[in-house]
């Protein structure tokens, strides 16, 4: 127990760095062009505009 003990308070700090790191991926995926990705959107963003 000792040890999960130790390795909780070494992770502790890293937290923030952690979600930094993994909210940048996400970013990032979302924002990589790519092109079937962008017809999708140009397709989604003519929504209102069809009737």
């Amino acid at each position: 127990m000792e040890f999960f003990s130790a390795l909780a308070d070494f992770l502790r700090p890293l937290w923030g760095l952690w979600l930094m790191v993994f909210f940048a991926v996400i970013i990032a995926f979302v924002m990589w062009p790519s092109k079937k990705r962008q017809k999708d959107f140009e397709d989604h963003a003519q929504i209102p505009f069809k009737d």
